[in-house]
């Protein structure tokens, strides 16, 4: 899925974009803007690298009373940002599973834009 906006394209991998519109309003007004200033290519302050994941691989941060929240994407494609994958933390040490999932869909991503 595909949203575009002024410079960079936004591309949703998997579930992100059902996941993050179940996000609490003001968690997705944030990464909303987070996701703008990327396009615009600019670095969010919320920003963090995640070279764990694999290169030019980063982490949205967000919280709210109920917790954390996080969008994983990877940037430095063909001018577009791919959201990996996004969740909801509920401990202090990000889940093996959500960073598995993110890691297999790097990969995914990496092998198609290959190919294109």
């Amino acid at each position: 899925m595909r949203d575009e906006c002024c410079g960079k394209s936004v591309i949703w991998v998997g579930d992100s974009k059902e996941v993050i519109r179940n996000f609490p309003k003001n968690i997705r007004e944030d990464f909303g803007f987070a996701l703008w200033q990327l396009q615009q290519g600019n670095i969010p302050v919320s920003s963090r690298p995640m070279p764990s994941i694999g290169r030019a691989v980063f982490e949205l941060k967000s919280q709210d009373k109920s917790g954390w929240y996080r969008a994983i994407y990877m940037t430095k494609v063909k001018d577009k940002v791919f959201i990996l994958h996004c969740f909801m933390k509920k401990s202090g040490k990000t889940a093996k599973n959500d960073l598995e999932l993110a890691k297999q869909r790097y990969k995914a991503v990496i092998t198609q834009e290959r190919g294109s």
